[in-house]
């Protein structure tokens, strides 16, 4: 058991991480225990600031200049908001390394022993407790897509590189026990934030 896990919600657009990060962080408030949340990228102040200029519908940096800028946010949080609050509270993070190397990797090519060492140099020996990765179908995530009132860059991709990108998360995951699959597409948010939460509890 943990009394302060660093627990991850990681997937692709549309997929039902954020949903269910919300719904954990409304359980662990109604219950009264400690957390904080963020995401990324994003977090610390000038992580945030970081982020509107990524994501930026308007955004001409290149898939090198993302990978850099991500993990100088990364490097903030774990300065500023991680590493002072490892042990100390439970700590919810909306994407976090994994989304690095199937974004970055998977989607984009960038070497993934480059993704790894750049991680370990700013993570050192933080480590999640568990992740959480949601899958989408295509139908479902296009039908929600829609819906949406804002998008960003990350959001105007076409649909083989989404795939990609699952596809590496689903690698990552695969033989992993601090991993569970949460599949979006058979379950409803209900059923699915029952399940996590069920899990958090025998984990804290």
């Amino acid at each position: 058991m943990y009394k302060f896990p660093v627990i991850i919600f990681e997937g692709i657009e549309a997929s039902g991480k954020s949903t269910n990060l919300r719904l954990v962080s409304n359980f662990l408030k109604k219950n009264k225990r400690k957390f904080i949340k963020i995401r990324e990228p994003g977090g610390s102040r000038f992580s945030e600031s970081i982020r509107n200029l990524m994501l930026s519908k308007n955004s001409i940096l290149n898939y090198k200049t993302d990978l850099l800028l991500i993990l100088a946010a990364r490097s903030e949080n774990m300065d500023k908001i991680l590493s002072k609050n490892l042990g100390k509270k439970i700590i919810l993070i909306d994407r976090f390394t994994d989304s690095t190397i199937a974004y970055q990797h998977y989607g984009m090519g960038i070497d993934i022993k480059l993704i790894k060492d750049l991680n370990g140099f700013v993570l050192r020996k933080f480590k999640p407790t568990i992740t959480f990765l949601n899958i989408v179908n295509k139908k479902n995530m296009m039908k929600r897509m829609k819906k949406r009132a804002f998008t960003n860059k990350y959001d105007m991709f076409d649909y083989k590189f989404y795939n990609k990108v699952q596809k590496g998360f689903i690698k990552i995951a695969k033989n992993k026990k601090n991993y569970l699959l949460i599949d979006s597409n058979k379950k409803s948010i209900k059923d699915n934030s029952e399940t996590i939460i069920n899990k958090i509890k025998k984990i804290i």
